[in-house]
């Protein structure tokens, strides 16, 4: 199949116009100007971007991966799959210890049948000063046993853990999931600046959405976000849908670390869905001009986004370039979870694209060779 558009990303360049040909699953060559034959598909006013990459979202189409339901999780994931996120991870809030095990047990199916990329634990092991949406009563400090139960359990698909790295045995949990081939992300947190750099030469290699449930920036004291802006390594997950970080804060993380941002959803049950009253983990939220927050004390619990409308807002209100947004959606959090030939189109990757409109809205998604929308 030969997929001609008028702007086509790669990560190089952008070709306007270019063109994909896809054999089988696979992507068997990208190039620029006019296809080398007559088209397949040509939209000449359209975009083609690699199918999105989401690291971190915890439901979307009324349902959630809570309690890993293989029913639920794959209508999670068919849900995002419309909106152009060809690559899911299942991310799951706090909750009792064994009941996580379980969950991750159940979801870690789901990843060997290709239904889900991998899976995020957001919790337990968070800071009670920035609970945010995760219910306090649950959140514990971790212990090396129960960092070992959790990774045994997901049979080599736990890709990222969030933690607070002040907790007792943060440093050490961060060392053992590195061990692991686990990444782990400095998130709903107190940490001084001082404790989150000792977290980042411990091994932690990302942030878990940048400025949201953690110490704030200030002069000084500095705290996490500096700490995670300045080392060269680290991985920043931002929210861009206009409620959890102001245009200009995302906007100054995004060019300072243009190479390691990585646009997340951080998307609940309603995402895809329609205002009402859900359930995140244990708790109660309200949904009300697609904005979720808890229903007792109005903390912002998850968001109702796609990754479609996160690039959209990045590139539209943001004022990123295309290509960097783009890549914040697709080349850059794939390189984070150590997922391979997914997130760009180049010849011999997964042939997972999206073709977007004028309003960079998604017209149609090719997923594994076929279109699935």
């Amino acid at each position: 199949m030969l997929v001609s558009a008028g702007r086509v990303v790669t990560p190089a360049r952008v070709f306007a116009p270019g063109w994909l040909l896809v054999e089988g699953d696979r992507i068997a060559d990208v190039g620029p100007g006019e296809p080398p034959r007559e088209p397949d598909v040509d939209l000449p006013g359209a975009t083609l971007v690699p199918g999105y990459v989401d690291a971190h979202a915890h439901g979307g189409g009324g349902r959630s991966f809570d309690g890993g339901d293989p029913v639920a999780a794959a209508a999670v994931a068919r849900t995002h799959l419309g909106h152009g996120t060809t690559s899911m991870m299942a991310s799951l809030v706090t909750d009792d210890h064994r009941a996580l095990v379980a969950s991750v047990g159940r979801l870690a199916d789901l990843v060997d049948d290709g239904v889900l990329a991998g899976i995020h634990l957001e919790g337990p092991w968070l800071s009670a000063l920035h609970a945010g949406a995760h219910d306090p009563a649950l959140l514990a400090a971790a212990t090396p046993q129960r960092v070992d139960d959790l990774v045994t359990a997901a049979r080599g698909h736990l890709r990222v853990v969030t933690l607070a790295p002040e907790l007792p045995g943060g440093l050490e949990a961060i060392r053992r999931l590195r061990a692991a081939a686990v990444v782990s992300a400095i998130g709903h947190t107190d940490a001084t600046y001082d404790v989150a750099r000792a977290a980042l030469d411990a091994g932690a290699a990302a942030g878990t959405h940048l400025f949201n449930a953690m110490r704030g920036l200030h002069h000084r004291e500095p705290g996490p976000v500096a700490a995670l802006l300045e080392h060269p390594d680290a991985y920043v997950e931002l929210i861009a849908d206009g409620v959890h970080v102001h245009p200009a804060a995302l906007r100054l993380a995004a060019r300072a670390k243009p190479h390691l941002t990585v646009l997340v959803t951080d998307a609940m049950a309603a995402a895809g869905s329609q205002d009402g009253d859900y359930r995140l983990g244990s708790l109660e939220v309200q949904v009300r001009d697609g904005v979720a927050r808890l229903a007792e004390g109005g903390a912002i619990a998850g968001s109702t986004l796609t990754m479609a409308a996160a690039v959209r807002y990045a590139v539209q209100e943001v004022g990123l370039p295309i290509e960097d947004a783009v890549r914040a959606a697709t080349a850059t959090p794939a390189a984070m979870l150590g997922l391979g030939q997914v997130g760009a189109l180049v010849p011999g990757f997964r042939a997972d694209a999206v073709l977007l409109d004028d309003d960079l809205g998604v017209q149609r998604v090719l997923h594994r060779g076929c279109w699935v929308s």
